[in-house]
């Protein structure tokens, strides 16, 4: 009896595993020429080299500082409005490269890692902005939801981006995962926590992926500037106490904006202009 219940506990944690860790690509949302914006179609290696990654180039003004857009996860490039507001972005002058991530629309790979692997995907796309001769001392990321995460904690290990505005950010992976394998897996939310021990050991195991290195919380504490954190305060896919964590953590000057009655990533969708205004305050203040 012991053996039996020691082997359906390990299956369906390698079966929580394997649904969290599963690719599952969409179709772009917009295109730039939708929105009138010259674009270019770009691809670029992970700066682990592993995977080849496809994206957008925008160019706006030449001399305007650039912004890396990081959609976030089972999203694509263009998710939530993202081409809505690279074109207002563009529109003020700056430069946006867009692209997807790993395992997502256009690019290669299988698996997704919440940020563990990603974050080599946002360093390889601030490696191609590098190759391109851009003004490297003028490169920010605009990330959204877990590409929220995944930038601050790529940000962390390359001290030349000097500017960030997270999105609906997570601040300890470990506490939302059980909440995202409920979301990806047949297995229901209440009984989901039982076996988050030994499948964050299976993601460990045959993955790689160190679920408990993710936070967010803790790496944005090593950025020598100030961000922008940006959450919804009816967020019911990751909580507001998440953002307000990562806010808390984050260097002197840092500022959150709680949007009221806002769900996941429908900021942009619902205040468009104070949106803007916000994201293109803080950048000017940065690149200033």
């Amino acid at each position: 009896m012991v053996t039996v219940v020691v082997v359906l506990y390990g299956s369906v944690s390698f079966l929580i595993a394997q649904g969290v860790t599963n690719a599952s690509r969409k179709p772009q949302e917009q295109i730039p020429s939708d929105f009138n914006l010259v674009s270019e179609d770009v691809e670029f290696f992970s700066r682990r080299g592993d995977v080849k990654l496809s994206g957008w180039y925008l160019p706006g003004d030449d001399s305007g500082p650039h912004l890396i857009f990081v959609h976030g996860i089972g999203s694509v490039r263009s998710g939530d409005k993202a081409v809505g507001l690279a074109a207002r972005i563009v529109g003020l002058g700056y430069n946006v490269l867009m692209f997807d991530l790993r395992g997502h629309g256009s690019s290669e790979g299988d698996k997704v890692s919440g940020g563990f692997y990603e974050r080599s995907d946002v360093l390889g796309a601030f490696d191609y902005l590098l190759r391109r001769g851009v003004d490297i001392g003028r490169v920010g990321l605009m990330g959204f939801s877990m590409g929220a995460a995944t930038s601050i904690m790529a940000a962390a290990q390359e001290p030349r981006i000097t500017a960030l505005a997270a999105d609906s950010t997570y601040a300890n992976a470990s506490e939302l995962i059980a909440r995202e394998a409920a979301r990806k897996t047949l297995i229901p939310g209440w009984l989901t926590p039982v076996f988050m021990p030994a499948s964050k050991l299976i993601a460990n195991g045959i993955y790689g992926i160190d679920i408990g290195s993710l936070v967010p919380e803790e790496s944005v504490a090593d950025l020598g500037y100030p961000v922008l954190v940006i959450h919804g305060t009816e967020d019911k896919r990751i909580p507001l106490e998440q953002g307000q964590r990562v806010a808390g953590a984050a260097k002197e000057g840092s500022s959150i904006w709680l949007v009221p009655e806002v769900d996941h990533l429908d900021a942009f969708l619902t205040h468009p202009d104070e949106y803007t205004e916000r994201v293109d305050e803080y950048f000017s203040s940065r690149f200033r």
